[in-house]
């Protein structure tokens, strides 16, 4: 039986959580094929991401990127924000969502319209209509467009125009677009468990997108980047140029397939093949000899297996190194188009899988590109807790700084939230006034004998 919002009870209702201030705090939450994580921020006096709370709980309801089963999503879901909540001392309703999955794909196309009045100048508002034009375009069946982002502009015959062109003028406005694009179930299944859990869905944004806003430089977007987030059931490539995205493309494969690999390879569970993976996982085989073994604790009853290191690293690289491959690929598709693509701020790695040992040594020999680990700190205020600058916390991080790019800081929001009643106690008090004047006046008038009267029945 399907759950709905009244049936949820979270441990943290009957705490007396404060509500969430829609106007400065906002919730990542982030959905992904091993975990759900769940994030709350705003933004401090500085700019900077404070983190109020945050929680994470193991995901059996996702397959590359893909809910599965929406009932152990939900399960998921609500106790991570739970966590959330109780860290936060705040009550969750509104939450900023990634998508990603092997569904996704991206297509370029462009658009323009024709401006009645040639000599007034291009506002936001023709922007917006551009960008709705483009979010009408034919997909296949079943499909959703879930961005539309605009590259460059052209007005008339001024082309290549980088920066949104508001302030000129023209006849005509066109614009070239990166659209992204998804299976309508897909992306249904992923908000309807966001209902079932009772909280209400703000946004959705692509993840890499979100991933790059953590964890790449914008000098890095300016001369051009490919970010390679590598997560439990997906590997996401986002290629940016000229502070423009450029092109994006969802591998189905991450995390998981390695672990697989080595639980099949040295013949262990699943989850010690997993432990194995984040303590001994290396993509360097040559690191260590054939001496160095680690022991496996075996099956009920057998003893212990005893497996090398230079094994595990050779069945981690192998598969490793099929992924990278892959998102060289995407890389070049873009690279190849012409020589201006170049790539100078190389390769950004990110997410659960960007922990390996010297990864990005093998990243930087398949590419040839200049790579870096990239973590989601670069925003975060002082003082946050060490986790959280995790590549594993990127996505999370990105789909909060996402949220939170159109919001003032809270110092700001209480500042106007002051204002804001010192107005509406002066309104009250002035309609107060107001109201006991024409209390006065609809009472009849006294003559002066009246109120000879009154005194003489005072002194009886």
């Amino acid at each position: 039986m399907e759950t709905t919002k009244k049936e949820i009870n979270r441990v943290t209702e009957n705490m007396g959580l404060k509500n969430q201030n829609l106007k400065s705090e906002v919730v990542g939450l982030d959905i992904g094929t091993t975990k759900v994580v769940a994030i709350v921020g705003r933004k401090n006096q500085f700019g900077k991401i404070e983190i109020l709370g945050y929680g994470n709980a193991p995901n059996k309801g996702v397959k590359k990127g893909v809910v599965i089963n929406l009932s152990e999503t939900v399960k998921a879901i609500n106790e991570a924000v739970q966590k959330a909540e109780y860290n936060a001392k705040i009550k969750i309703t509104k939450v900023v969502v990634g998508i990603a999955g092997q569904h996704i794909r991206s297509i370029q196309t462009s658009e323009y319209i024709m401006r009645e009045n040639p000599e007034d100048i291009i506002t936001e508002e023709e922007i917006e209509q551009l960008t709705n034009q483009v979010k009408r375009i034919n997909v296949n069946p079943g499909e959703k467009i879930i961005h539309a982002l605009p590259q460059e502009f052209k007005v008339d015959d001024e082309g290549n125009i980088s920066n949104t062109p508001i302030g000129m003028a023209g006849t005509r406005l066109e614009a070239n677009f990166h659209v992204v694009v998804g299976k309508v179930a897909s992306i249904q299944n992923l908000v309807r468990c966001v209902d079932m859990a009772g909280l209400e869905v703000e946004a959705v944004t692509l993840e890499p997108l979100a991933s790059s806003e953590a964890v790449v430089y914008d000098q890095e977007k300016e001369g051009g980047v490919a970010l390679i987030d590598i997560g439990g059931g997906t590997t996401d490539v986002a290629i940016f140029k000229d502070d423009i995205i450029r092109h994006t493309a969802i591998i189905p494969h991450g995390g998981n397939i390695i672990t697989n690999d080595l639980a099949n390879g040295i013949h262990v569970l699943r989850r010690n093949a997993e432990n194995i993976k984040i303590k001994f996982g290396s993509t360097w085989p040559a690191e260590n000899s054939d001496m160095e073994v680690v022991a496996i604790q075996g099956l009920p009853g057998r003893p212990p297996v005893e497996i090398s290191l230079k094994n595990i690293s050779k069945i981690i690289k192998a598969r490793v190194e099929q992924i990278i491959r892959i998102a060289d690929s995407e890389i070049k598709r873009y690279t190849e188009l012409s020589n201006n693509n170049v790539l100078l701020g190389g390769v950004v790695l990110t997410g659960g899988g960007a922990e390996l040992k010297h990864l990005p040594q093998l990243v930087d020999l398949i590419t040839g590109l200049y790579t870096r680990v990239g973590f989601p700190d670069q925003n975060l205020a002082s003082g946050t807790e060490p986790e959280l600058k995790s590549p594993i916390y990127a996505t999370a991080v990105g789909l909060l700084m996402k949220g939170l790019a159109n919001k003032k800081n809270y110092e700001e929001y209480e500042y106007d939230d002051v204002e804001e009643d010192e107005e509406k106690n002066e309104v009250e008090n002035t309609e107060k006034r107001d109201n006991d004047i024409e209390e006065v006046e609809k009472q009849p008038k006294k003559t002066i004998m009246d109120s000879i009267m009154g005194l003489i029945k005072k002194m009886e």
